[in-house]
């Protein structure tokens, strides 16, 4: 079913490439053995919208499409599945992929659906369900007006990225692939990871006076960050008040140019959810996975491997780009604490949580004050960002291209990049004590 989703987003994004999506959605709604309201369900969220069937259909997804708003919900049951997959427990696929049982089972018509109040979009479901009856909003046909207009539009792409698009591919022959689209730029995100390194280093100067006491870090997974605040709540005041990596590459880069536009493209399902948080609309405009990405390039007939590099002088850290795998967090911010504050950095000892069942599990040791350590650091897919669901290789190669990447930077700790330094002068951040100051930091602070 996912194969079949995916040869029907290439075929509308060609389509709406050359003119003919019109066409295109009336040839795939001919089918006669397919159900209407099941297929334009498919459809609009191929689309990034939520319309439903009717004689109208085309015309009100292509309103949808052109009046297409951030402020939606990413994760949604798109029909009703026979609830064929159910365990010796009674639970079904979707039910035990869920870290906060948000999926219910709805005993009159005999199947499941997601309670929206619960449910924060993280997109576990979507791949755990082996019908393809829960799908994630795309948001790439909204984007492409966009793409093709004056407006500068940048690809943020997550550290992870390393080793996704083939093993030879090279950041700078990303970069051209993302212009080939219509990208106006292409950056890496881990240049904000190394921004917000020297925060946490500040924020874990401030919170650890001793080795008894404790800081959880907020970067930079919206999995974690969600356990937090609607299962831990009481641990919350330990976690550093900082945004994550994606988040501040958005609000730099809109604060360097206000009509900029800003792309994340990441293996996270749950950073759809997390750009469209009350706190946070409008620092990033769309989010794209590595998944949907290949099959774009794959539709435009852009082959990475193939093109030319654009080059460009190298701005992000070791440890910023090891943000992508579970452990790197807490190395970045090591580094930065040992240059910054030698005293504080013989105190500093981390634990990583790597996947669900590990987060809630340091994060239950954390409330009864059983764990060895005073830096927490969590991953919800298991791996790191290199596991994310909507990554193209699996987690241990993604993490050996991560390495891999990050050892061959050389930029080594965040502190010593003289671009980073350049940008944040440029945003009125002159110096590290600058980072103690909440007036001139707003722009990486989030209060939880």
């Amino acid at each position: 079913m996912k194969a079949k989703y995916s040869n029907l987003f290439k075929d509308i994004v060609n389509s709406y490439y050359d003119g003919t999506f019109e066409k295109e959605i009336e040839k795939v709604l001919s089918k006669d053995n397919l159900s209407k309201n099941d297929l334009c369900k498919v459809i609009s969220s191929l689309c990034g919208t939520n319309i439903t069937y009717s004689p109208n259909f085309i015309n009100e997804l292509k309103k949808a499409i052109s009046s297409y708003e951030i402020n939606h919900k990413v994760v949604n049951k798109i029909r009703h599945c026979s609830m064929d997959c159910v365990n010796s427990s009674g639970e079904t696929v979707c039910q035990a992929s869920c870290p906060f049982n948000a999926i219910l089972i709805d005993k009159e018509n005999k199947t499941t659906y997601i309670d929206n109040d619960r449910c924060t979009d993280c997109g576990f479901c979507v791949e755990a369900c082996p019908t393809g009856s829960i799908l994630d909003k795309v948001e790439f046909i909204p984007l492409v007006d966009l793409l093709k207009s004056e407006l500068p539009v940048v690809a943020a792409v997550a550290p992870a990225i390393s080793g996704q698009f083939g093993d030879t591919v090279t950041i700078n022959q990303l970069r051209s692939a993302f212009k080939k689209i219509g990208f106006t730029d292409m950056v890496e995100v881990a240049f904000f990871a190394d921004m917000l390194t020297l925060k946490e280093s500040i924020e874990f100067d401030h919170y650890v006076k001793s080795e008894t006491d404790l800081m959880i870090t907020s970067c930079c997974c919206p999995m974690w960050v969600g356990m937090l605040k609607k299962i831990y709540d009481n641990l919350v005041k330990y976690v550093s008040p900082s945004i994550s990596p994606m988040i501040a590459a958005g609000r730099v880069m809109k604060t360097l140019n206000s009509n900029c536009k800003v792309v994340f493209i990441g293996p996270c399902i749950a950073k759809k959810a997390e750009a469209k948080d009350k706190d946070l609309i409008g620092d990033i405009d769309f989010v794209l996975t590595f998944a949907e990405v290949k099959d774009i390039f794959d539709s435009l007939n852009i082959d990475p491997s193939k093109m030319k590099e654009d080059l460009s002088s190298e701005y992000a850290s070791k440890g910023g780009r090891l943000y992508a795998r579970t452990g790197g967090v807490s190395i970045a911010v090591a580094d930065a604490i040992e240059r910054l504050f030698p005293e504080k950095y013989k105190l500093f000892k981390a634990a990583q949580a790597n996947g669900i069942k590990e987060c809630k599990d340091i994060l239950s040791k954390a409330q009864c004050g059983e764990i060895d350590a005073n830096f927490i650091e969590g991953m919800g897919c298991i791996g790191g960002c290199v596991g994310g669901p909507k990554a193209i290789i699996s987690t241990e190669k993604g993490r050996e291209s991560v390495n891999s990447f990050a050892e061959n930077s050389s930029i080594k700790v965040a502190v010593d990049s003289p671009c980073m330094k350049d940008i944040l002068k440029k945003i009125k951040i002159d110096s590290i004590e600058d980072f103690k100051d909440e007036n001139r930091i707003k722009i990486f602070r989030r209060n939880f």
